[in-house]
């Protein structure tokens, strides 16, 4: 109870209030985080600093599915709280008797949304401290770090070990790298020597703000690194579900483009339907229960000067209308999960927040499916005995910029190799760390790139390109498109490739990318 009371209070401090029935609902929930989720979703949908039980309401079909996955005690505080709406349908729910039974459902883990406010300076500086202390808490726990002090504590001539921000880099004359690293105590220069190869190529990875710790041999002035450890994500072992069901993963769809491929993205939905399928396909179609769709369902409007010329639908709100019209073609049966893109109708800073009802209403009416933020982690596939797949989607917005951040991925086109790039995300246990690398709004309270959990698959879009890969375990997949090559792309040497769907079976762990291209 201490904890929602702190999180309402929280609320209350970001210039939020809520009546009397709202602040009761949320304290008999005592749930932090779903009160934390919900009040900042509905923020975000009503623009207003005033939340009551009637704007809760009002927006029931966007929050009901944080309640989902409530027991049946909680589940009635939520139905008598809307009792003339129509959430009952979802907290009467029953479980099935059959308490092993997969389940089909999707379960929102953490959608960080962030309400409109004021930016100041310290708010910078709240989440670079909170992004410290976090992967400093997750690089404490490596065994091989011994010897760790503060950077006040540095001695003459001792082995010691530090945790620290980057804020500086740079090759010296002697080409030895010069790193200046602070933690809250104080800042220190930092020499990685060039002639110690292994230690400099591994140092080409580190980027400004990352938060690393070095084993080192310390001066009162200097650091001189011999080892640098990076917070890095690994699971211990692969997941499986318990019964054979699919989930597909779809991006960059981008509706309202003379580009978008619509003939082939039709093929997929009538492939989802059973048509066009062999026997042997329209089986495994039968039990497909999750689609993916990691941003830009639609071209958007103004995303880039003269866009204009480039569109077949002019207006946003027809765009996702036009989107509609495909997803009411998905069998209800199957779970639709989309975040947006930076194509899409929301703010372009992360994290995005969902689409709304503003200029995406029509989507937001769709029973089956799920609106997140972007990045969001998403499980899949649980039960009332086993956990599910969890799923971080991240749309990749910074993608193209590690690429000019990393030496390797530089030389080496990865730009054709999505995957690699997600390889250094999970490293770095961060999507997007450069302070410049992304436009974002800070905050206060957490750093929401950072990857808090490890995910067992970690789904992106944004370079047209299916790449597939396994990390520590964890799933790495990068999703197609469905737009033919635009004049940017054949610009900068891009070469997409559309049309191409990953199907993971969630009991085998198979992936088989199918392919909906015209010469398929």
């Amino acid at each position: 109870m201490e904890q929602i009371q702190n999180i309402l209070k929280d609320i209350v401090k970001k210039g939020f209030l809520l009546d009397k029935e709202s602040l009761d609902f949320f304290s008999k929930l005592d749930n932090a985080k779903i009160c934390e989720d919900v009040l900042n979703r509905i923020a975000v949908l009503n623009k207003s600093r005033f939340i009551s039980k009637s704007i809760i309401t009002k927006y029931i079909n966007e929050i009901k599915p944080f309640f989902v996955n409530f027991d049946n005690q909680k589940k009635k505080i939520v139905h008598d709280f809307f009792k003339d709406a129509e959430v009952v349908q979802v907290v009467k729910e029953e479980v099935k008797k059959d308490e092993t039974k997969y389940i089909p459902n999707v379960k929102v883990l953490s959608s960080n949304i962030i309400p409109y406010k004021k930016i100041e300076v310290r708010d910078f500086i709240s989440h670079f401290k909170s992004r410290y202390n976090f992967l400093k808490e997750i690089l404490m726990e490596r065994p091989d770090l011994t010897n760790l002090i503060s950077i006040d504590k540095i001695g003459n001539s001792r082995d010691a070990a530090v945790i620290g921000l980057v804020s500086s880099k740079r090759i010296t004359k002697n080409k030895n790298l010069l790193l200046e690293i602070e933690d809250l105590t104080g800042k220190i220069t930092a020499l990685i020597n060039h002639d110690k190869e292994d230690l400099f190529e591994k140092a080409k990875e580190i980027v400004l703000d990352d938060v690393l710790a070095f084993k080192c041999s310390a001066g009162r002035d200097i650091l001189y690194v011999n080892d640098v450890i990076f917070p890095d994500c690994h699971i211990p072992e692969k997941k499986n579900c318990l019964e054979e069901v699919y989930a597909l993963f779809i991006s960059d769809i981008h509706i309202g483009s003379n580009m978008f491929l619509e003939e082939n993205f039709s093929r997929f939905l009538d492939w989802l339907n059973g048509i066009g399928c062999t026997e042997e396909q329209r089986e495994k179609v039968r039990k497909v229960r999750y689609l993916f769709i990691t941003g830009d369902s639609v071209d958007g409007v103004g995303i880039f000067p003269g866009q204009e010329e480039f569109l077949d639908i002019k207006n946003v709100e027809d765009q996702y209308k036009k989107l509609v019209s495909f997803l009411e073609r998905v069998p209800k049966y199957i779970n639709i999960i989309i975040c947006p893109g930076q194509h899409d109708a929301v703010r372009v800073p992360e994290p995005q927040p969902p689409l709304d009802e503003e200029f995406a209403e029509p989507v937001t009416k769709l029973e089956n499916v799920f609106l997140v933020t972007n990045p969001a982690l998403i499980e899949i596939g649980g039960s009332n005995k086993s956990e599910g797949f969890k799923v971080l989607m991240y749309h990749g917005a910074s993608m193209h910029g590690w690429v000019e951040e990393i030496e390797d991925l530089r030389v080496n086109n990865g730009h054709h190799n999505p995957a690699k790039i997600v390889e250094h995300l999970l490293k770095h246990r961060h999507l997007a760390p450069i302070h410049s690398l992304t436009t974002y709004v800070p905050d206060e309270n957490n750093d929401p790139m950072i990857i808090r959990q490890v995910p067992d698959i970690i789904t992106t879009g944004d370079l047209h390109k299916t790449d597939i890969d396994l990390y520590n375990n964890i799933l790495i997949i990068c999703s197609s498109c469905w737009q033919s090559i635009t004049p940017f792309e054949e610009k900068v040497g891009n070469q997409p490739d559309p049309c191409k769907v990953p199907m993971l079976n969630l009991k085998t762990r198979e992936i088989k990318i199918i392919d909906f291209s015209n010469d398929s």
